[in-house]
């Protein structure tokens, strides 16, 4: 039983990379057999996975048609930028003063994997040191369910995101944005570490409604 549960966790979680880097675009069907053999495992966990993924609106199910990555809206973009500013703020202002050295210095090294990955142009990698960055300053919250709330709205909006990691400027508008945002941190300074979060959310919310409303 724990295997199948693993294999589903697994399935999940390649799904959502491959979503967030945009290799599973708005609007493509998901070819479940092709799929399931790309990543070596049978059709139920990815079933299953499709589940989970169909429940935060990420995939939609058509009869006699199979699962179709979402198609990207500005205003559900909208709304769930909104629902993590309310949640976000609350982990920053709770977080902020709890960190240590030590969490300072480990959100400097995942800066530079993010910068790395951001200069091969691996949106797979950028997107995986980003969440990985973000999550760190949520956890220093110690507030586990908070942290589980903002994760969902996250995982809501993956594919949001790999329209954003296309552009090489964005890549480098965020390096910029998070070497403000870290030293805001460093100082401890949580007012200001909850309004660069914010202007960090709302050039995302900007630049991603553009291209949904351009395309």
């Amino acid at each position: 039983m724990r295997e199948s549960v693993t294999a589903q966790e697994g399935v999940l979680r390649e799904l959502r990379l491959q979503i967030a880097s945009g290799k599973l675009s708005p609007g493509q069907q998901v070819i479940q057999d092709s799929l399931a053999t790309s990543l070596g495992v049978s059709r139920v966990p990815l079933r299953e996975a499709l589940k989970v993924l169909e429940g935060e609106g990420q995939v939609t199910y058509h009869p006699h048609r199979g699962y179709f990555i979402a198609d990207l809206s500005v205003a559900d973009l909208v709304e769930v930028y909104r629902i993590r500013s309310i949640l976000e703020d609350e982990a920053l202002r709770v977080g902020v003063p709890l960190l240590t050295e030590e969490d300072i210095e480990y959100l400097e090294d995942i800066l530079n994997d993010v910068e790395v990955a951001a200069k091969t142009g691996n949106v797979t990698a950028v997107t995986a040191a980003n969440r990985r960055f973000h999550f760190a300053i949520f956890e220093a919250s110690n507030m586990p369910r908070l942290v589980r709330m903002i994760r969902n709205q996250w995982d809501a909006t993956d594919a949001y995101r790999s329209v954003y990691f296309a552009i090489p400027a964005n890549l480098a508008h965020m390096n910029t944005e998070h070497r403000t945002m870290i030293s805001a941190l460093a100082a401890r300074d949580v007012e200001k570490s909850i309004a660069q979060q914010a202007a960090h959310r709302e050039n995302s919310v900007t630049v991603v409604s553009q291209a949904i409303t351009k395309s």
